[in-house]
This record gives C-alpha cells, structure tokens and sequence, in this order.
C-alpha cells in the first residue's frame, strides 16, 4: 500500500495518490491530471476510482477530465446530484482497491453530500481517513457554504456536530487525518500549518472535538467571526457538478502568445482584464495602464478568485518569460478559463513599443513615518485579524479581499499610503485603484514588517475579537 499527498501551496490544498496491488484511487484531484496518469503509469497500476469528498467551492476539481482519460469512476457520497455519469455511494458502502478497502463514512456538515473516505489495510485494521472539509487539523469545515432554501448555516453545524461525534471521533486515536487543506484556505478559519495528523492528536487539540461539548456550544463556536465567503465559491461548486472544459483546450487558448498591436486589439475587442503576475518590484517601475497586478509569487489564483467577480472574465496576461503555461494552468484551478493569451515579449515589448506606461509610486516605511507626522492618511490592506493584532494608530482598515466596500473610504483629493503586511497585497490593492483612477494612492514598501522598525506609533485593541 502507497498513499501519497500532493500539497497545492497556493490553494493550501491536499490531493492524494492511493495505491495497493496495481491498483490507483485519486482522491479530491487538481484541474491539471496529467501528473497523476503518469505517475500511475511508472508503476504499472491503473486509476480505478476518482474519490471526491464534496463538491469543492475555492478550487475546480480534476475529476470529470480525469474519468474522461482513465475510465476511472467518480465516487461522490449520498445525496450529490452530478451533471455527469458518477457513482454516488451509499453510506457505509465499501470499494475494493488491490488489498485493501475504501469506506464512505457520510459525513455532512460542510455540505451536504460531504463524505469522509475511511482506509482499512490488507488485515481489516482502519489505517487514516480522507476527511476533505469534514476535519482539518486545527479545525473543522465551514458551515455557511451549502446554505439552501431552509437549511441555514446553524443547521448545517448541527449536522457537521452529528458527524463528528458519530463517524469520526469514534475511531481509533492512532487513525492517521488526511485533510482537504492546511493554513491559508478559506475553507476554515483557524487551520494548522500540518497537512497530516492523528484522530488521537485532533481529539486534545481541535476545539471542535472537545469530549463535553454540546451541540448549542459547537454551533456558536463554529459559526464565530465566519468572514463572507468568496465571490467565485458559488461559481466553482457549479462546474464541479456540472463538468467543464477540458484543460487541455483552456491551455491551448490561453498560452497563446500575442503581439503587442494583437494584444491591445484583443483587450479593446473583448474589454479584456489585463493581469500582471511579474514580481510587485518589478510592476511598481512599469505597466500597462489600467493592469492590475496579481503576483505568481504570492497565493495567485484565490486572489484572482476573490477580486475578479466573473470567472468568464475575458482576461490577457503579462507574464515573465516561461511561466505561460504555470499562470494559465494556475487560473484553471479557480475556474478562470477564458484567458484569451499573454503579451509575447512581457512588458518589455509594450515599452519598446513605445506604447503608454504607467507606475506605481512605492515608499520606505520611514519615509512613511515622516507622511504620517505631516497628517497623511494610511490605510492596512491585511486581513481584519491581522489588523486587530496589532495596526498603526489611527490607520483604516480596509482588508484587500474586500476592497470595493471601502472604495468610497479613499480621498481622491490628496495622497494617501496603503500597506500590507509584506508589500504584495497592498500593491495589488494600489494597482486596482489606480485602475479605478486613484493616481494619488501610494505603496509602502516591506509592509508592516518593516513599519514595526520604525517609530510609528501602534496600537493593539482592548477587544481585538470585536473586530471581525
């Protein structure tokens, strides 16, 4: 038996390689499925199942081009309702794969047809589950994305409360947790960093697994501080029910390489998004105007997510020579694929050109102390928790994942200075603005790692937990 995860940094997410005697189960796969053919492949062995643990909302699974290329079966758990040929196993119904067995423990909560896949080895001893959303390390799945008709968010806790305590913590301590995601998914509030645990650690650890706890304190406590989801979650469940394009095909649109006269006539034709994902230092020097910057280097496709509101947003790209196919491959996972090319040449063809440019003025943290003694407005482009741990005094809180309800917040009369906490997000929050002709926005360099050198004043609120 072989079980290998295979960890997404940028959508902080777990897939996983299931192998015993020749035979392969791919569970909650990527877009992209040519990885795992070939590495079934290497071995001999054939994908015979397609596990999926509920219908994903922050990433578009490989499931349907993956059955397409193996004739593997899509495995869903009771009640999901597919657009396309899938097994939808009963609870409790048990799937051979070489020597050992796969159980669907349904486990709704998360959503509703949400599944947890339990392993049992050659001797019938349960071995580790598959617990997509149901169990993170640290954490269990949100409750408010499956909201439907009079099933509201509290119901659905209650359920995911049921399904803990019945399906899960029953199980032995030493049943190896094989997660959906760690830190840095929306999927969850408080993730651990791990991408691997045990039943028995998750039982002294997770606050929702506590042995007294009681429904009404589950619900309450799993439901605290739930920012809105992102715009695009809705979008990606539709095509993980439904199906979608091939990837192949979104790939040979997308890593078409324009000419400069090309490119400009496409983005005029289709009113085209033009997304920069250079280096922000590199960005901030020049661009084309009205790009907005959303960086490779930093999670790039749920930022794209979160701030392009369609995901059949027709989209052009600049991009550092060689990274066509990782950019439009990473746009793909989030569903975004109606990218329409990339300019040949990046920026440095547009600029030989001659065409207009356009920058981004960026500071130093200290010259940002001296802007702030003369009154300057500032304005934290982090997350509300990040804001309430610690913020410079009087600086507004406008978190970049929900910057057009703070768009009206920004003077166009005089200059103002945005910061993050590295300088990644606020220079993909300053080129958003100037794009909607904020040309007096300004970037901080270094972000509030380098503010905490400076002798600017800070705060850290009384009641940070007000602050949601």
């Amino acid at each position: 038996m072989n079980i290998e995860q295979i960890y997404t940094g940028c959508l902080a997410q777990g897939a996983y390689y299931v192998e015993s005697n020749g035979e392969v189960a791919i569970i909650d796969p990527l877009r992209e499925v040519q990885p795992y053919i070939d590495r079934a492949a290497k071995e001999g062995a054939t994908i015979k199942y397609i596990f999926e643990t509920h219908f994903h909302a922050d990433f578009v699974s490989g499931h349907v081009t993956l059955a397409e290329k193996t004739g593997a079966k899509i495995i869903y758990g009771p009640t999901a309702k597919t657009g396309f040929d899938a097994h939808i196993a009963k609870d409790g119904e048990v799937f051979k794969l070489g020597d050992i067995t796969i159980t669907a423990l349904h486990t709704p909560g998360h959503t509703m047809e949400s599944t947890t896949y339990l392993l049992k080895d050659k001797n019938d001893k349960d071995h580790a589950i598959f617990s997509g959303d149901t169990l993170f390390l640290g954490d269990v799945g949100r409750p408010d994305l499956a909201q439907k008709g009079d099933v509201t968010q509290d119901d659905l806790a209650g359920f995911l409360y049921d399904s803990l305590r019945t399906k899960i913590m029953p199980l032995a301590d030493d049943v190896i947790v094989y997660p959906a995601h760690g830190a840095g998914s929306a999927c969850g509030k408080n993730l651990s960093k791990e991408t691997v645990g045990t039943i028995g650690e998750q039982k002294k650890t997770n606050y929702a697994l506590r042995k007294n706890m009681t429904k009404e304190e589950f619900v309450k406590e799993v439901t605290d501080g739930l920012l809105p989801p992102p715009e695009y979650f809705p979008l990606n469940v539709k095509l993980n029910k439904e199906g979608y394009t091939s990837i192949d095909k979104v790939l040979e649109k997308g890593t078409q390489e324009l000419s400069v006269e090309d490119f400009e006539r496409i983005a005029n034709d289709n009113d085209a998004l033009i997304i920069d994902v250079r280096h922000q230092s590199e960005f901030i020097k020049g661009f084309i105007p009205q790009s907005i910057f959303i960086g490779l280097g930093g999670t790039f496709a749920p930022w794209v997510g979160a701030l392009v509101k369609d995901i059949n947003q027709p989209i052009l790209l600049v991009i550092p020579e060689g990274k066509e196919e990782e950019t439009v491959t990473r746009l793909s996972r989030v569903g975004f694929d109606n990218v329409l090319g990339y300019l040949k040449g990046s920026f440095e063809s547009w600029k030989k050109a001659g065409k207009e440019i356009d920058t981004l003025r960026s500071v130093s943290a200290k010259d940002l102390e001296e802007a702030i003694n003369n009154n300057k407005p500032v304005f934290d482009a982090r997350r509300p928790g990040e804001y309430a741990s610690e913020h410079i005094v009087d600086a507004k809180s406008t978190p970049l994942d929900y910057l057009n309800d703070h768009i009206k917040e920004f003077p166009t009369d005089k200059d103002f200075y945005i910061h993050c906490a590295g300088g990644y997000r606020s220079v993909i929050a300053a080129s958003i603005l100037k794009a909607r002709g904020f040309h007096n926005v300004i970037d901080v360099a270094g972000g509030y790692g380098a503010i905490k050198n400076t002798e600017i004043n800070r705060t850290v609120p009384v009641c940070p937990s007000t602050l949601k």
